[in-house]
């Protein structure tokens, strides 16, 4: 497989590593990369000898949430329009959370935004310890729509309320406790504590490791097609807002939006 914004490599044993390849960007998504992430899932589902994806990012950071001027497009756009980014965006989460291949993210530098909503479609994901994490949404004036059936789904109502209105920045540790990751480790044993998830899965049958996975979908949270298509319609109504617009030109600008209050002390 061959793009431009992702690498992709296979080892003897069959398991995939899957990179989001815009160091420069920080590994922030646009639409070329929600599609070659959703191409990749496609034809991933169509090998059956893929023991294992690893989801990690190049350069300094996982994912840096969704590309600036891929949501300042969106803004501008008609409402089709965005709904229409907004189905490929929830697709690609789609695509990856339904991959048969078990998908094990290696979480490094910071995940904002949709950076933590690829985290939660990962069957595990590890962080090293420094780590940031932050639904930096609202910061913006816009909300973690589609990313949202993912993230509820890992962490639950109650402790995804902590973190996903305040665009409060948290270190790995507190995302072990609220369930988006597995296990914070130091940076330098990351490739070991990802080796050690992988390990199970070269022992067992693929095909049928992707029945059981199936069934747990199947049998927890339900993410079917009017959940996904409600996310798709609450992400184009948040872009139209005015404050969607403030908040994107204000972090383009280098300037705080308006509705930001100096705290006191």
């Amino acid at each position: 497989m061959s793009y431009e914004t992702l690498r992709v490599s296979r080892d003897e044993r069959g398991v995939v590593a899957l990179t989001l390849n815009r160091p420069e960007k920080r590994n922030a998504m646009t639409a070329a990369m929600i599609a070659e992430l959703t191409d990749f899932a496609a034809k991933a589902n169509a090998d059956d000898t893929i023991r294992a994806i690893v989801l990690s990012g190049n350069g300094p950071l996982f994912c840096a949430g969704g590309d600036l001027s891929w949501m300042m497009a969106q803004i501008e756009a008609d409402r089709e329009t965005r709904k229409w980014e907004a189905r490929k965006l929830a697709h690609m989460l789609r695509a990856l959370n339904e991959l048969r291949a078990p998908l094990i993210g290696k979480i490094h530098g910071a995940a904002f935004g949709g950076g933590i909503g690829l985290a939660c479609v990962c069957d595990v994901a590890i962080a090293s310890d420094e780590t940031k994490f932050g639904f930096t949404e609202t910061k913006l004036g816009i909300i973690p729509a589609t990313i949202a059936p993912y993230v509820l789904a890992r962490m639950g109502e109650a402790s995804a309320r902590r973190v996903f209105m305040s665009a409060r920045i948290f270190q790995s540790e507190e995302a072990k406790h609220l369930g988006l990751i597995k296990a914070a480790v130091a940076a330098s044993e990351l490739d070991a504590a990802v080796e050690f998830e992988i390990a199970p899965y070269l022992n067992v049958a693929p095909k049928a490791v992707g029945r059981a996975k199936a069934l747990a979908s199947s049998l927890g949270n339900k993410i079917d097609d009017s959940v996904i298509e409600a996310s798709i319609h609450q992400l184009a109504d948040a872009w139209e807002t005015d404050e969607a617009k403030e908040g994107i030109a204000a972090f383009l600008e280098k300037r705080q939006p308006r509705w930001v209050k100096e705290t006191g002390g």
